[in-house]
């Protein structure tokens, strides 16, 4: 567009302008300007002056050309009269067509209506029907609900309760069934609790009743086990190191391996228990249920082990099978209940009734003990009691409590042991004989020596029969006891008892004790028998179980070092050979032993006393004539009897005694002999002694000395016959006064005592003849000093005395040989 700043201090320039302009707006955007230009300069009037020419001349301009085109003009005007004709008969048209449609518009605005009202009716309706379909669904899923509690379904209806709650009561929570259903979710919640718990109860309560099944059913698999381990074990000499329940066992027993809760016998199904664990779970009510579970098992185990009296008398032991079983069953699904849902009870809750149990299965079993009174029966109990703590220790279970009981059934064990074999062992004592035992073939030889402590001095083979034992009896009885006893001790001990070493300490002072009080008390009580075999042979039998103690503390050393030393016992005699267990460190040392060895010493003095006692009695059957003028012409009698006496008991009642015991007799009897011999002379009763009667007493004492030297040791014996020889010497001798110088007394009277010399040469007097009608009186009125028969005066007493002085010398130095 050309610009028209250059013109516009002239109006008619401007005119022309904005009359080219192209449109309106262009015209208006020049004429503006302008405008305001011209006000300013005063110009306005000659700008309207410019315009009204411009408008007369474009007047005249359209005049000119209308009146060049007037009859076209009016053809147009009336064409144009014709077309508003048309216009009105089409506006009355119109104007009809609208009456028309005004007409149908009513109506169709009254359809309108009535259509709109109609879709606001089935806008109600479907309103109503979407909120009944919300209503029915919401009754729909309230009765799944109860469905499911029909069903069991407990976990699937609190879900659907749980959906109806949150998502479907949502959408109808302006209608009062919502408000019903509502208030009906916390009882419903509740009853699903309460049927879960009581399902629950229904199956703790089938647990409680398999419990005994289950315990049994562990206890017998437990045995199994200690079967394999056996059989290992005799396979494998290194498996014997390690215990039931022991890491190698286990791993041994893998191949064995299986869950005693799923077995062909038994099945137990916790669906229950997790089911309600679920259950409360989801309802946030773990704390309550762990507070009911826990008051149940509580229960149920003050059930299990009621205060009802325990029978441990019957064989079978059906009552502590039943308790055991129990408490076995209710331990082992409490460790199952732990491990399979860990946060239910604590292990503080566990041990606690785990604890509860054993005390009072303890206090029960320990108030029934004094029923017991055989110790088989009671090693029954205590085989059972052990598979008990085997069984519950490999389920993790601490079992001190029960090993602890082990302790009481062992000294109750030990008590009837100590009883039964003391009454044996004194039937034994008291039975037997006492006399050398006798064998009549190879065969009970050989039996004999097997069960006794003996080694015999020549092979089997070598000896003739019917032979006889040294000792009586009652010796390999009481081994066969001894050996029994040791046994039936350690059938008592196995890989589950606590504290071996109370074994070994018990059992050495029950065997000390038996051997003490019962077997050597009781012989030494027999020493007081008058019959001087008897005394003999509880003197071989004394030294025997010496012999014998000595080797039960070889043998217990031995054990000591290995704790797998059997004990040597014939499978003819004993029950079993089981290994004596360790018995620690240090020496075995039996009081029996020394007690034996003590014992023999009374023994051999109570065989002195009777021996003594009947050499004294043959002494005094002397009945010497002191003053006889008559000379000998035989020897006394009593000295036959004495030496014939020594013969026998030699050659019969002391043959079994070894030889130093029996050279220790005979010396003891030749000096007591020598002593008795030696006081008739000095008896206070003889006065006077002739020389006849010497030479009586010689020839007697010289028969005495021919006896001893035939016996073995005779230059020891003849010894304790020196001053019975010497003094009857001295008593013959034609010089006295030989005695009187210490030199020659010293040479041929050395063994006289100094004091008893002079008093028998006093009493010695040379032969005179008898008078007449003199008669030697044997008894009765004879003079007081001329005969003696019978008991010494001081200085006999003194001789005696001397006398056993030497033998006691003797004495001491032969057993110092030995």
């Amino acid at each position: 567009m050309p610009s028209i700043t250059r013109f516009r201090n002239d109006p008619s320039s401007v005119l022309k302008q904005i009359v080219i302009s192209p449109s309106d707006d262009d015209y208006v955007d020049q004429l503006i300007p302008s405008l305001r230009e011209f006000s300013q300069g005063n110009k306005t009037a000659h700008v309207l002056q410019e315009l009204q020419s411009f408008a007369a001349e474009k007047e005249t301009e359209i005049e000119r050309q209308c009146n060049s085109t007037h009859q076209g003009f009016v053809d147009s005007v009336n064409q144009l009269l014709r077309i508003r004709e048309g216009t009105v008969h089409l506006t009355n048209e119109i104007l009809q067509l609208n009456q028309e449609i005004q007409a149908s518009t009513e109506k169709l605005v009254d359809q309108k209506k009535a259509l709109v009202e109609s879709r606001g009716v089935r806008q109600n309706i479907d309103e109503a029907k979407h909120a009944l379909d919300d209503c029915l669904e919401v009754l729909r899923l309230a009765n799944q609900v109860e469905d499911l509690l029909n069903q069991r379904k407990y976990y699937a209806a609190l879900r659907a309760l749980d959906e109806l709650q949150s998502v479907h009561l949502q959408a109808v929570t302006q209608y009062k069934i919502s408000e019903i259903i509502q208030r009906s979710v916390p009882a419903t919640q509740k009853k699903i609790a309460e049927t879960v718990m009581t399902d629950l109860n229904t199956w703790l309560f089938r647990v409680r009743e398999m419990s005994q099944y289950l315990g049994e059913l562990s206890f017998y698999h437990t045995n199994l086990r200690k079967d394999r381990l056996r059989e290992r074990t005799e396979h494998n000499d290194y498996l014997a190191n390690f215990k039931l329940n022991s890491a190698i066992e286990l791993v041994a027993d893998e191949h064995e391996e299986f869950d005693i809760l799923h077995t062909e016998e038994l099945e137990v199904d916790f669906s229950p228990l997790l089911e309600a664990l679920h259950i409360h779970q989801t309802l946030n009510q773990m704390d309550k249920f762990r507070t009911e579970y826990a008051s149940n098992r509580r229960t149920q185990k003050d059930l299990l082990v009621n205060n009802n009296p325990l029978t441990l008398t019957d064989d079978e032991l059906a009552d502590l099978h039943t308790l055991l079983e129990d408490i076995a069953g209710f331990a082992i699904l409490e460790r199952a209940t732990t491990k399979k849902v860990p946060d239910l009870r604590t292990t503080a809750e566990v041990e606690e009734l785990w604890d509860s149990l054993n005390h009072t299965a303890i206090s029960q079993i320990t108030k029934a003990l004094p029923q017991v009174d055989n110790a088989e029966h009671l090693l029954k109990i205590k085989e059972l009691v052990v598979v008990y703590i085997q069984t519950l220790s490999g389920h993790g279970y601490n079992t001190i409590l029960m090993s602890q009981l082990l302790l009481t059934l062992f000294d109750k064990y030990t008590d009837l042991l100590n009883q039964r074999f003391s009454e044996d062992f004194l039937e034994i004592v008291s039975t037997d004989d006492y006399m050398p035992m006798p064998i009549q073939n190879s065969e009970e030889y050989e039996k004999v020596v097997n069960v006794s402590w003996y080694t015999p001095d020549q092979p089997v083979s070598a000896i003739r029969f019917p032979t006889a034992f040294p000792f009586s009896q009652m010796y390999p009885l009481c081994c066969i006891n001894i050996r029994n006893f040791l046994n039936q001790f350690y059938f008592f001990a196995d890989d589950s008892f606590p504290n071996p070493s109370i074994i070994d300490t018990k059992l050495l002072a029950s065997l000390d004790d038996l051997l003490t009080s019962k077997v050597c008390s009781s012989l030494i009580a027999r020493l007081s028998s008058q019959y001087l075999g008897q005394v003999v042979q509880i003197l071989i039998n004394l030294d025997h179980f010496e012999i014998a103690c000595h080797e039960l503390e070889g043998l217990l050393m031995q054990a000591r070092r290995s704790n797998s030393t059997p004990l040597p016992i014939t499978t003819s005699t004993a029950t079993s050979s089981r290994p004596i267990s360790s018995l620690g460190h240090g020496a075995v040392h039996l009081g029996a032993t020394s007690a034996f060895m003590a014992q023999k010493k009374t023994a051999e003095n109570r065989i002195f006393e009777l021996v003594n006692s009947k050499v004294s009695d043959l002494v005094e059957t002397s009945d010497y004539d002191w003053l006889t003028h008559n000379p000998p012409v035989e020897v006394s009698e009593y000295i036959t009897a004495l030496t014939q006496y020594l013969g026998n008991i030699m050659s019969s009642v002391l043959l079994n005694l070894p030889n130093e015991l029996k050279n220790l007799m005979l010396f003891n009897a030749i000096s007591h002999t020598a002593s008795s011999v030696l006081a008739l002379p000095l008896s206070e009763s003889v006065s006077r002694i002739t020389t006849s009667a010497v030479a009586q007493l010689r020839i007697d004492v010289n028969e005495l000395v021919k006896y001893v030297e035939t016996l073995p040791t005779a230059p020891i014996l003849l010894e304790s016959l020196d001053e019975l020889r010497q003094t009857v010497a001295l008593m013959e001798t034609d010089s006295p006064e030989e005695f009187y110088d210490i030199s020659l007394r010293n040479k041929k009277y050395r063994g006289v005592d100094p004091l008893k010399g002079p008093v028998l040469l006093e009493k010695v007097v040379k032969d005179t003849p008898a008078p007449v009608g003199f008669q030697s009186r044997k008894s009765g009125g004879q003079d007081a000093g001329s005969r003696t028969s019978g008991g010494a005066g001081a200085m006999g007493q003194a001789s005696m005395g001397r006398a056993a002085g030497m033998a006691a010398g003797l004495r001491e130095r032969w057993m110092h040989n030995r």
